[in-house]
């Protein structure tokens, strides 16, 4: 078990994301530049594979090297700036640190992160990441390395002094400034109140108090029938292989896009509204630590990815160390099949049809999902007592009596 708090002083840092306004050149020149870190990135993989065969490491140090070696032979790759080849350079150690982690762990297949992959250039969308070296602002502009100036939207305020910028362009083609700056707490009144919150996909999230459930918002669902005539539409219409794609199948990804892009903030709106709520009425917090990712190839994967329970839970964190409320993570194992009242545990796991708890050994009977919740309570070392009823002069963690 981990707490948020931890968490927040080995990130200690916030994003805040901004829309771009660009003028033809300055788009022209990003897209260039995006060609040259692909190129990069496609030669790290390249050199990945040579190294994993002939049993040699390959960390970011040598790749700068050969980074280096190959702005000295290539004059196109030279006239871009450094600055975001080498930071795509780090972006693919990260990538390939976290796959070689998970089969080091002997994670399963559906569990564990791909080795990275090459890019194809009309798959894979412009990021470029620039550190302080490599962007300044002035008069509300953004000044890249190489000349590039693009106007931000300032929707709102930066907090302080960005140490990085990551340019990107999504899927609708619209393009966004993410500037990371250190995290800054905003506390909030205290309450006395805590929380056990457990996942699910009948429910979202079920929490000890009743008031702070979170419904399933079936966002994908409601948009099911648009999107699935959309695909139809880009099905009847898909380009032969090596024809170029007509404006009726253009026009149709494009609307498949933006529909997923909707639900996308539909799931957000909704996880940071709940999140808010619970950070506002709660000075702690027990979160389940729970993975969804195995459910993807469940019966439950369609349910389960409309719920988005990993994003939900994201921002419930981020929701904590923004506010400084006490959120832990709780490990998932055996929540279903202990008792909150007794401490007793089944003797074999509940199938998912038996809804309602009960307990063999002090006869407590209580719906499923509020027992487990009550548990993440137990199991962080929050009284359950304060789940719904805490005196208000009984602080966060006491036992109440």
């Amino acid at each position: 078990m981990t707490t948020q708090a931890q968490a927040c002083e080995e990130a200690g840092h916030a994003r805040y994301t901004y829309r771009l306004r660009m003028s033809s050149t300055a788009h022209t020149a990003l897209l260039a530049e995006w060609d040259r870190c692909r190129w990069v990135w496609n030669g790290c993989v390249a050199a990945s594979r040579a190294a994993h065969k002939a049993k040699q490491p390959c960390g970011p140090a040598g790749l700068d090297k050969q980074l280096t070696l190959w702005r000295a032979e290539h004059a196109w790759l030279r006239e871009g700036a450094s600055v975001p080849q080498q930071q795509i350079i780090r972006d693919f150690a990260k990538s390939r640190a976290k796959a070689v982690k998970d089969i080091k762990a002997r994670l399963p297949m559906r569990q564990r992160a791909g080795m990275p992959r090459f890019k194809k250039k009309d798959l894979a969308d412009p990021s470029l990441n620039f550190t302080k070296r490599g962007f300044r602002l002035k008069d509300g502009r953004l000044h890249l390395a190489g000349g590039i100036v693009v106007t931000v939207v300032w929707s709102r305020d930066l907090p302080a002094e960005p140490s990085s910028v990551r340019v990107y362009r999504d899927s609708l083609g619209h393009w966004y400034a993410s500037f990371v700056v250190p995290a800054q707490v905003q506390p909030l009144p205290a309450t006395g109140a805590v929380l056990g919150v457990d996942w699910g996909v009948k429910e979202t999230a079920t929490t000890t108090s009743d008031a702070h459930d979170l419904p399933h918002a079936e966002h994908g669902r409601n948009a099911g029938q648009r999107l699935a005539r959309y695909q139809r539409m880009m099905a009847r219409r898909k380009p032969k292989k090596g024809h170029a794609a007509s404006k009726g199948y253009r026009e149709a990804k494009k609307q498949t896009a933006k529909l997923h892009k909707k639900v996308a903030r539909q799931r957000q709106d909704t996880a940071r509204k709940w999140a808010k709520a619970v950070v506002t009425d709660h000075d702690a917090i027990a979160v389940e630590d729970f993975r969804p990712k195995f459910l993807a190839k469940t019966t439950m994967a369609r349910k389960a990815a409309d719920a988005a329970i990993g994003a939900t839970k994201h921002a419930l964190i981020e929701m904590g160390r923004k506010h400084g409320r006490d959120v832990r993570l709780v490990h998932p194992a055996h929540t279903t099949m202990d008792c909150a009242s007794c401490g007793a545990r089944t003797k074999h796991a509940l199938p998912l049809s038996e809804r309602t708890y009960t307990c063999t050994t002090c006869g407590a009977v209580s719906p499923r999902d509020k027992n487990s919740a009550r548990v993440m309570l137990v199991r962080a070392g929050l009284t359950p007592a304060g789940a719904d009823r805490v005196r208000p002069d009984c602080p966060p963690g006491s036992q109440a009596v």
